[in-house]
């Protein structure tokens, strides 16, 4: 899949895009333009559900990820350890 990013403003506020990011899935490698990616779970939507306002899939989605955070719950990671990018000190002057 190729993405775009609207960031090159012309004279006339127009933009240009330009594809720049690329994105490969487990199931469909790099082929996922025109096509898109198979649902892990799928979830009926019915006509009736739509006009009432309620929206199965969203909420299969929230139940799914809230499953996936009591199993693996999310933590904060050790500030400690982050890696240190600033420059290295000057050696003393003589």
């Amino acid at each position: 899949m190729i993405g775009i990013w609207p960031r090159h403003a012309l004279a006339d506020g127009t933009l240009t895009t330009q594809p720049e990011f690329s994105f490969a899935f487990d199931d469909v490698g790099w082929r996922i333009e025109n096509y898109g990616t198979d649902p892990d779970i799928e979830v009926d939507y019915r006509p009736q559900d739509y006009a009432r306002g309620f929206d199965p899939q969203l909420d299969a989605a929230i139940n799914q990820a809230l499953d996936e955070l009591a199993k693996n719950p999310a933590h904060a990671p050790n500030p400690e350890d982050r890696p240190r990018l600033g420059r290295p000190p000057l050696p003393p002057r003589s």
